[in-house]
């Protein structure tokens, strides 16, 4: 259960200031208790890559200077950051003045690693490199052009997973933009791109596809979501190898980005721009 005082659906005032102490953290048990995950022996690696594209600060004279900021929160932190509360910090520096962009760095990976209790990597991208967000469409065989009919949109149904019958193992790249999920407190829809690779025996595209669309009404983080993919996939289909990936647009001027893998499937995966983000 979320806890009371989240910012999220509330009507907030935005800090004039700095202030570390209007960032919310969410426990990881909280969504991974029901599933099963032993935040102590994490069946996966991965992170969460947020885009925070509305960051701003004043210089040691008071110029406006802007950037986009890319934090990478590990999956191993025993907290998120819910997104409302972050923007509502970063939302804080508009009107300070810092001698230069490191220290700004320096400040946001400080408070916000102290949020979620573990160090969190943060780059600070300025307008001359702005050239270099270009975007890159995910890697791999498309299944939202399968003709189906698909009848399950309120929770994640597992039971629509299974393998092709009869199979050799493979490895492959599986790509939905379908996807689309609800937040847990506000009700509105998150929606992403799904990338899910893997090697074992061939997903039944079909059932992947209805598994992925059963996420429609589904109401949780987007963290929690990639999470509930890999084990569902994994409990369900047992592939020695795999990693899910999804891109989710932005909302509030932030995008958040998880990503789940099997131990030495991924050491780590490159800030992906899609079209639609």
């Amino acid at each position: 259960m979320i806890k009371a005082g989240i910012p999220l659906g509330r009507e907030t005032e935005y800090p004039a200031t700095v202030d570390p102490t209007v960032l919310f953290p969410v426990a990881r048990a909280v969504a991974r208790t029901p599933l099963g995950i032993d935040d102590a022996a994490l069946p996966f690696t991965g992170a969460d890559i947020w885009n925070a594209w509305e960051l701003s600060w004043l210089d040691a004279r008071g110029k406006p200077c802007v950037a986009v900021a890319e934090l990478r929160v590990p999956c191993d932190s025993p907290n998120i950051v819910e997104s409302k509360s972050l923007k509502l910090y970063l939302n804080g520096y508009a009107m300070t003045r810092f001698d230069d962009a490191c220290v700004v760095r320096e400040r946001i990976a400080r408070d916000v690693s102290a949020c979620v209790g573990a160090e969190v990597e943060i780059a600070l991208l300025k307008p001359a490199d702005f050239e270099r967000l270009q975007a890159v469409e995910f890697a791999g065989e498309p299944l939202d052009e399968q003709a189906l009919d698909i009848t399950d949109y309120s929770e994640a149904r597992a039971g629509h997973l299974r393998v092709q019958p009869h199979a050799r193992l493979v490895e492959e790249a599986l790509v939905s933009h379908a996807f689309r999920s609800r937040c847990p407190v506000t009700g509105q829809p998150d929606w992403a791109s799904v990338q899910i690779r893997y090697r074992g025996m061939p997903l039944d595209r079909a059932g992947l596809l209805r598994y992925l669309v059963s996420f429609r009404e589904h109401a949780d983080f987007h963290e929690a979501c990639v999470e509930r993919m890999f084990v569902d996939i994994q409990r369900q289909c047992a592939p020695p190898q795999l990693l899910i990936y999804a891109r989710f647009l932005r909302r509030g001027g932030i995008d958040i980005n998880p990503w789940r893998a099997t131990p030495g499937f991924a050491a780590t995966l490159a800030n992906l721009r899609s079209t639609r983000q």
